[in-house]
């Protein structure tokens, strides 16, 4: 039997449903506060073909330190990782919601989040800076457009259960499974943060074979089944 991967609830309202995480760094994309390697903007080619991860330079807040590393797969962002983030209750709750805005309007024109507005400032800014870079970079190389158009996105099979209905999106570059969006899933807040865990999960695995959330096994279990069918239906 599978462990089950604890989950906190994140008391904020209006946490966005639709989460996409991608490992980075060698693991899942989440909240990093670990110094990072460079003060300089930076980029360098991921282990799969056609992506770019950038790191952005550190924009120094009241609130304190604010670094991002994001990863592209052609000209589509598919991961953020914060190298640098205040040390803040606000900040940790608010990141999540601007990695998902992020991921879901694929720039850095997104809503600042109520109660941490530095921090979401320096985040958009940041976030520009790595788009900069990128597409200075991805203009000098005819890869990025050839992985983009071999990209396929396949809509997993819906479910429907006690907590409410469950259905993903999973974008494959290839074979490569390069990002997952909630076309639905319940309006709980266990689901609400169990979501990011389990794209990260998949991200990582590049299969459906995860661990469940705790505290959000039905939606755990109808997501991975989703998946599955989008994987199968992938062909």
């Amino acid at each position: 039997m599978k462990r089950a991967i604890p989950v906190v609830v994140l008391s904020i309202a209006g946490l966005v449903p639709v989460w996409l995480y991608q490992p980075s760094a060698g693991s899942s994309t989440v909240q990093a506060t670990t110094p990072a390697p460079s003060a300089g903007s930076s980029s360098g080619a991921s282990g799969s073909s056609g992506s770019n991860v950038v790191t952005s330079s550190t924009i120094n807040t009241e609130k304190g330190p604010v670094q991002l590393q994001v990863t592209f797969d052609g000209t589509r962002i598919t991961a953020v990782k914060m190298l640098q983030q205040p040390d803040h209750p606000q900040t940790t709750a608010a990141v999540p919601k601007l990695v998902a805005e992020t991921l879901k309007a694929q720039s850095a024109d997104i809503d600042t989040v109520s109660g941490a507005t530095i921090t979401s400032e320096a985040y958009k800014k940041s976030l520009q800076a790595t788009i900069d870079d990128h597409a200075k970079t991805a203009s000098a190389s005819p890869s990025a457009s050839a992985s983009e158009a071999s990209s396929r996105t396949v809509d997993g099979s819906a479910l429907s259960t006690e907590k409410g209905p469950v259905q993903v999106q999973v974008t494959f570059s290839g074979t490569r499974i390069t990002a997952v969006k909630m076309l639905q899933q319940p309006n709980h807040p266990q689901t609400t943060a169990a979501v990011p865990v389990l794209v990260a999960e998949t991200l990582k695995a590049q299969s459906a074979d995860i661990d469940t959330v705790s505290g959000a096994t039905i939606t755990s279990e109808a997501y991975k089944e989703s998946l599955q069918a989008a994987i199968d239906a992938r062909g």
